[in-house]
């Protein structure tokens, strides 16, 4: 079977999706086995930088972490999961998509299955293993841990958002049909 274009184009941004899994897992497995939980490891840039081994039940700034495990798992596990197929759906069944917003669609993907793995797999919860040091910027002297797929699904995600803004802003620059009689005229 022959892919057309189109499919390729679609298929091919998947692949860094898996990359990005791999890449994830493999890094949460070597924190598991070389840093002890709860401590630091390895520093980089003097204290800029640190590997730790924490894990996190909650979402991102461990929010949700109170709450009761069913509840956790079914508003942490299980509508992320029900979300992550409809953006799979979604990315499959639209050609609207332009090849950035196909790869940032797809390192969220792959963020987003990595994160999940955790959450089901982990019973500890989602591992997080990078710490940066914050200057006490918006309060935090340094920010909450994370780990790649948290790094991947924020770096996407902010990149789609610009992207469907830039996209917007050549949309609306362009006139409309009333002002050029039924005839678009760039």
């Amino acid at each position: 079977m022959k892919l057309t274009r189109i499919q390729k184009e679609k298929w091919i941004p998947l692949f860094a999706a898996g990359l990005v899994v791999v890449l994830d897992q493999c890094a949460k497995l070597l924190v598991g086995a070389y840093v002890p939980t709860n401590t630091s490891g390895v520093r980089v840039l003097g204290d800029f930088v640190r590997i730790v081994h924490v894990y996190n039940v909650g979402a991102a700034f461990s929010i949700g972490h109170q709450l009761n495990q069913v509840l956790r798992t079914l508003v942490l596990g299980i509508v992320p999961l029900i979300i992550m197929f409809l953006i799979v759906f979604s990315y499959f069944r639209t050609d609207a998509f332009c090849p950035v917003q196909r790869w940032a669609v797809s390192g969220i993907i792959g963020g987003g299955i990595g994160n999940l793995i955790d959450r089901f797999l982990r019973p500890n919860g989602v591992l997080d293993f990078i710490d940066v040091k914050f200057f006490g910027i918006f309060g935090f002297e340094r920010w909450p841990a994370f780990n790649i797929a948290d790094a991947v699904i924020m770096t996407c995600g902010l990149l789609l958002i610009i992207s469907f803004i830039k996209q917007e802003k050549e949309i609306s620059s362009q006139p409309s049909c009333n002002e050029t009689g039924g005839v678009f005229r760039t």
